[in-house]
């Protein structure tokens, strides 16, 4: 007796539904591609003109923020525009700034910004910021006395409610510092507490408290006191915004400061 013949199950066409789901996933796949692609072309034409704007030896780093690139190109307003540049010279004081600013509605149309012809465009706010970083505090102070390994932080000593810190003025913060040192022939660790303070566009530091882990030198803790209490002048904010604040994070002080209705053309370069 032969076994009966299985029969096999005729394969499944696609749906017409499923046919069109399929269609709109790849059309929203190339649109979201060449909505990036135009973004990146955008950021290519402010990177070109932000590295001769600023006198920078590479191109910043730019990223035009918000989602769909192409609703603010249409509207020829663009929301936020991050530039960032790092490794930044300052004359012979510094040689490692970071440089970051938002320009913040930048309006200009498609056609000029992808051209690169960016006469006639005009920001509502430019946010500009200078990270002054620790390595190159080493360099000044050391200038002064060899220190090695300087370290910046807050200082975080003193608890500031949310009101004290609202209230404060922000062109002064407290700072911690720590390093190396060596003193009569002995390395020895130190942690200094002092302020930063904004004073005609200069940071000044100050040393007020200062603590080493080799007691019998603490003669010595006035003349390292005044060695780490310096002037740093960070040079030109991008856009030469005019610096208004200065606030202290790990690894480095921030100078910051805001301007309003600027040509995109204005300022440096």
């Amino acid at each position: 007796m032969t076994a009966p013949t299985r029969r096999t199950a005729p394969k499944r066409r696609p749906s017409r539904g499923r046919k069109w789901i399929i269609a709109l996933l790849v059309l929203v796949a190339l649109l979201v591609g060449a909505d990036f692609a135009l973004a990146a072309a955008g950021e290519y034409q402010v990177a070109q003109k932000m590295r001769a704007k600023l006198g920078l030896a590479e191109d910043p780093s730019v990223r035009i923020n918000g989602f769909p690139f192409i609703t603010q190109a249409l509207g020829g307003d663009y929301k936020d525009i991050e530039i960032s540049a790092t490794g930044v010279p300052v004359r012979d004081q510094l040689r490692d700034l970071e440089i970051q600013a938002n320009l913040l509605h930048t309006r200009i149309e498609l056609s000029n910004l992808l051209a690169g012809n960016t006469k006639g465009a005009k920001i509502d706010r430019v946010q500009g910021r200078v990270k002054i970083k620790a390595n190159d505090l080493n360099r000044l102070v050391n200038q002064v006395t060899p220190f090695t390994d300087m370290a910046i932080e807050p200082d975080t000593r003193a608890e500031v409610t949310e009101e004290q810190a609202a209230a404060a003025p922000r062109t002064s913060a407290a700072v911690k510092l720590s390093g190396n040192t060596t003193l009569a022939g002995r390395k020895i660790s130190l942690t200094a507490y002092g302020t930063v303070t904004l004073i005609g566009g200069q940071v000044e530091l100050a040393a007020n408290e200062l603590k080493i882990d080799d007691l019998s030198l603490e003669q010595f803790i006035p003349q390292l006191k005044q060695a780490l209490s310096i002037k740093i002048d960070p040079g030109v904010l991008p856009f030469t915004v005019t610096p208004t604040a200065v606030q202290v994070e790990s690894g480095a002080f921030t100078v910051e400061g805001t301007v309003d209705n600027i040509p995109l053309d204005e300022g440096n370069g």
